[in-house]
């Protein structure tokens, strides 16, 4: 099956840098870009709301689903509360996400890609919608970032893989396998690094 058609979200987009292991697309420097290699034969998608505890600590709750208010607050339990929009007017709304484990050139490492964004889960979907991106671990991918705030624009492209890479590439991938990196662990709210 190939990346896109295994996406449960390219209905939802159809009208519409990186820390601690993460490469966030909200954490790229403005004007700047971060290249990468998906890792993943398929990405994980989910829907995120971010639940507040009473001292302020924010943590993302994920579901296999868009949930229901209900599900959301079962899920936070009594700790945690849902997060207020911008203008503190309501619960901020879920977002649809797409995760999958990348090989970061800048950091030589493997790390777990989120895009909550919809125009780069709709660009993603599109490149791996195109016969000659089948096989998308077959490429590179350069993601840049333009703007702030409410004005920030994102941009991703499929670019050549790098070349001499593979074994590097390759060895770091199955370190992380072999340390328990899996996806899934996002939906339990688990280290999706591995261990606890």
């Amino acid at each position: 099956m190939g990346f896109a058609s295994a996406s449960k979200l390219a209905a939802v987009v159809a009208g519409s840098g990186g820390g601690g292991g993460y490469l966030n697309p909200s954490k790229v420097q403005a004007g700047t870009s971060k290249r990468f290699k998906i890792l993943s034969d398929a990405p994980l998608d989910s829907w995120c709301v971010w639940g507040e505890d009473p001292s302020g600590a924010c943590k993302p709750f994920r579901f296999d689903h868009d949930p229901s208010p209900s599900e959301i607050e079962e899920k936070m339990g009594g700790e945690y509360v849902r997060r207020m929009n911008r203008e503190g007017t309501a619960p901020e709304a879920v977002k649809p996400g797409m995760s999958f484990f990348v090989y970061s050139y800048d950091d030589s490492s493997v790390m777990l890609c989120e895009f909550t964004q919809k125009s780069l889960i709709k660009e993603l979907l599109s490149i791996a919608s195109l016969e000659e991106y089948e096989d998308l671990s077959e490429w590179d991918f350069s993601l840049g970032r333009e703007g702030s705030g409410l004005s920030t624009e994102y941009s991703l492209r499929a670019i050549p893989a790098k070349k001499g890479e593979g074994p590097a590439i390759a060895t770091a991938w199955e370190a992380a396998q072999a340390k328990g990196y899996s996806l899934d662990a996002l939906l339990t709210g688990e280290n999706p690094f591995g261990g606890s």
